[in-house]
């Protein structure tokens, strides 16, 4: 394994970069040398975090939100 460092220019690049690492292509670390959480780690770490709701519900709660700022 080679590790390199890359100064990323321009978001499409690091989108690149983690369609490659969603491959198993590469790793992405960040500036500590830790890895950052895989696509499938962040929906296991996330999953269940909210509540099933009918569409109804989800229009109701925000036309709520958008009137609260008027």
């Amino acid at each position: 394994m080679t590790t390199i460092t890359v100064d990323i220019l321009d978001d499409k690049a690091l989108n690149l970069l983690k369609g490659m690492e969603a491959l198993k292509i590469i790793r992405i670390q960040d500036n500590n040398g830790k890895p950052q959480l895989s696509p499938t780690d962040f929906v296991a770490k996330y999953s269940g975090a909210m509540s099933k709701q009918s569409p109804e519900e989800i229009d109701k709660q925000l036309d709520d939100l958008r009137n609260e700022s008027d």
